[in-house]
């Protein structure tokens, strides 16, 4: 008997330790609650309710908030309507980062804001180790200013996924066993953003923010984080397990569908994509854009 209480007291330790280590759970659903303000809180609006929140950028300050919990691999599901008007110049940022040092990792959702009547610019980017210059750019085969949509990011052992309403845009794969380099090590927090980026982000810099349209408003609801919580361990969050779903070998393939949908953007809706970039890269292009998939 004493044996078996000591075998039950030794596998409630073990619990409790990989519990204080890593949790794989779900945020809230409340603003308030789970993330807190990065910069310039007059520039953050939150419902009462703490379910919707805008960001704004002004001449004086843009403005963003980050999660309270570092996350390793999960699903990251956020609805945003963009700034309407003359956006040209700004920028509304959804992304995972490590921190902000030169060995950084992100996974990065950017909104390149427009002038009116041409369309918005949606560039992802991932950094590893600091390491960046992956960029693609699509447009979107709809108004983000006129509703919510939902953009998602996938972020396991196997892959990194990019979608846009479910649809795949991007997929970027660990290929760390063939020398690429592969954000899976760092805990990340979940960051939005809104900040000037007219020197670089509407025709290359040409097409400045009009001040006069500001404030500039983008709008956040209904997100989701289904993730592993960093508490110290990797271990845990690199498990194959059911709490940690999104690392089931099932997700380290599109299924059909996705493969289609994922052609179909390819084809009529990129227009900038850095592994066919032989100006940028003129001697040899990075090397994952060469590995046979």
């Amino acid at each position: 008997m004493k044996n078996c209480h000591r075998q039950i007291i030794f596998i409630a330790l073990v619990t409790l330790n990989l519990i204080k280590f890593s949790v794989a759970t779900l945020f809230s659903g409340n603003y308030n609650q789970d993330f807190t303000i990065e910069y310039t809180p007059n520039h953050v609006y939150t419902s009462p309710n703490g379910r919707f929140r805008t960001l704004s950028l002004d001449h004086d300050s843009g403005s963003g908030f980050a999660s309270k919990e570092k996350l390793l691999f999960g699903r990251f599901d956020m609805q945003i309507k963009l700034v309407p008007g003359r956006s040209a110049g700004t920028v509304v940022a959804f992304y995972l980062k490590s921190g902000d040092g030169n060995n950084r990792d992100e996974v990065d959702f950017e909104f390149l804001g427009n002038v009116i009547g041409k369309p918005y610019g949606l560039q992802t980017n991932i950094f590893s180790d600091g390491s960046g210059n992956r960029e693609q750019r699509i447009h979107l085969w709809f108004d983000p200013t006129k509703d919510f949509h939902t953009y998602s990011i996938l972020w396991n052992i196997h892959l990194i996924m990019f979608m846009v309403d479910g649809i795949p845009i991007r997929v970027y794969r660990n290929l760390a066993e063939k020398g690429v380099q592969y954000p899976q090590w760092k805990p990340m927090n979940l960051v939005s953003t809104i900040w000037n980026g007219e020197g670089w982000a509407t025709n290359g810099g040409k097409d400045k923010i009009d001040w006069s349209k500001a404030p500039f408003i983008a709008s956040f609801r209904n997100y989701k984080v289904d993730a592993c919580f960093w508490r110290g361990d990797a271990g845990f969050c690199r498990a194959n397990s059911p709490s940690n779903w999104w690392n089931n070998p099932r997700f380290s393939q599109l299924n059909p569908w996705q493969r289609k949908m994922l052609l179909w953007v390819r084809k009529y809706y990129m227009y900038y994509d850095y592994c066919t970039d032989h100006k940028r890269f003129p001697s040899l292009l990075p090397k994952e854009c060469t590995i046979a998939l």
